[in-house]
């Protein structure tokens, strides 16, 4: 596994090189945004984690950039901790989000998951916990039993378990769930939410992220 740091402190770089060369990443570094463009072209890493704040490009930049053709997961960190910042990065195409100073192992734990979602979420059929939904069938089963959805309470629930454990911005939910044109009416959110969380029971978890989105996640 291949590891790009793109951040302009020489300490935090060091720090998290031996972090990841821990889990046996190879590790490869750069110090602003267009370095790290380049890099991430010559090295194709498996997993990048990029600064906001780079002294030439903002890092949202950056990311907007990197996706214009590559998919490769990314884990911003950043001193900010602003709902604005985390969803212009999210939305950008980010695929978690760690504010600084943060945990090395918190850290390594996000890049866990990250990797895991990358390996399943083009699969027909996903599983997570004891949940498996069959997306062409419009099915979900839990512990197995067919949970009984309406149509737009399986949409919500395939668009939050495509992405386990990461954060889906309203405005994701709302444009996947009920179309553009209802970008602003999140108390969608919250009712359908609600009905979800009834049929799980105890067994998942949907979490609000106040004024960003929602996550499901299996209970600890």
């Amino acid at each position: 596994m291949t590891a790009l740091v793109i951040d302009d402190e020489i300490q935090i770089r060091r720090l998290l090189r031996l972090a990841l060369e821990s889990r046996d990443y190879a590790v490869h570094e750069a110090e602003n945004g267009q370095l790290g463009l380049q890099a991430c072209a010559v090295h194709r890493p498996d997993v990048v984690l990029l600064d906001l704040g780079l002294p030439d490009f903002d890092g949202v930049t950056v990311l907007k950039r990197l996706r214009e053709w590559s998919d490769v997961p990314v884990l911003i960190l950043s001193v900010k901790d602003s709902e604005p910042e985390k969803i212009a990065a999210l939305e950008a195409g980010a695929d978690d989000y760690v504010t600084k100073p943060f945990a090395t192992g918190e850290l390594l734990a996000r890049l866990t998951a990250i990797q895991r979602r990358r390996h399943r979420t083009d699969a027909p059929e996903i599983v997570f916990g004891p949940l498996l939904v069959r997306l062409d069938r419009h099915e979900a089963i839990l512990k197995g039993e067919e949970l009984k959805l309406t149509p737009t309470e399986f949409a919500f629930l395939r668009t939050l378990v495509k992405h386990p454990g990461k954060i889906v911005t309203q405005r994701q939910l709302l444009r996947e769930v009920w179309g553009p044109q209802a970008e602003e009416q999140t108390h969608y959110l919250r009712v359908y939410a609600n009905l979800l969380r009834k049929k799980l029971g105890d067994l998942l978890l949907i979490r609000n992220e106040p004024g960003i989105g929602y996550r499901i996640v299996e209970p600890l």
